[in-house]
């Protein structure tokens, strides 16, 4: 045997805090039923059932085929920060500037940075549950407590404000909401007992967009975002590998 391979391989102790994407392990099986001539319909990922438009397609091959085939800023080409910036303070009401936009490849790398960027060992990160499994996933591998906040059936799978101000407490830093109902949320969070503390918000499944910010809320009618607001925007079109 060869020296190299006398050697455990010790992965970081976090790692096996890592929990993983079991929406694909249940695609996985959905289309091996499929296979089996099954008529399955498919609940596991959040992908539509028809592909990328046309011309999305088109444009994609028009812009490898126009040389946009090398490196770009990584916070996104400044043209398509400035086409966001602009759709997002059409439609959301809020001056947005370019500058304040940045550009990523999917949800799942928006929900890791934030989480990575703002909890520390034994932070408390209130959460939905059903949810994104890289919610609990992500929290427990940067060392915070993951508490869930659990969408019942006889609540048609909505959120309890009540519920959400109980678990609210001087250990919870971040609060997750995948909900329409935020406005109707906002009074569960902004009680003057709470602590400052931070939302990841999920606006308006038609445009996907994430938000995060502190729990001050921010004036329709204001120019710009408080100094101590973070804002992390990120928009999706139902363009299968072409986000």
């Amino acid at each position: 045997m060869s020296r190299a391979l006398q050697f455990e391989l010790r992965l970081a102790e976090r790692m096996s805090r890592l929990g993983t994407e079991t929406a694909f392990e249940v695609l996985n099986r959905a289309r091996a039923l499929e296979a089996q001539g099954k008529d399955i319909i498919h609940l596991e990922i959040g992908e539509p059932d028809f592909d990328t438009p046309a011309n999305i397609v088109d444009s994609g091959v028009a812009a490898l085929r126009a040389g946009w085939t090398h490196y770009g800023p990584s916070s996104g080409f400044p043209e398509l920060r400035q086409a966001i910036a602009e759709e997002v303070s059409r439609t959301r009401g809020v001056n947005v500037a370019p500058e304040e936009v940045v550009v990523v490849p999917g949800g799942k790398p928006i929900i890791f940075f934030s989480i990575l960027a703002l909890i520390n060992e034994g932070d408390e990160v209130i959460y939905p549950n059903p949810g994104f499994p890289i919610y609990e996933s992500m929290i427990r591998y940067v060392g915070g407590r993951a508490v869930p906040i659990h969408l019942r059936e006889e609540r048609d799978f909505s959120l309890d404000v009540d519920e959400l101000a109980h678990l609210i407490n001087d250990r919870t830093r971040l609060i997750i909401l995948n909900s329409p109902q935020f406005d109707h949320l906002r009074a569960g969070i902004q009680r003057p007992h709470h602590p400052a503390r931070w939302i990841l918000e999920k606006l308006r499944h038609d445009r996907m967009a994430f938000r995060i910010r502190r729990h001050a809320s921010r004036s329709r009618d204001s120019d710009r975002a408080p100094d101590d607001e973070l804002e992390l925007l990120h928009g999706e079109l139902y363009a299968s590998r072409w986000n």
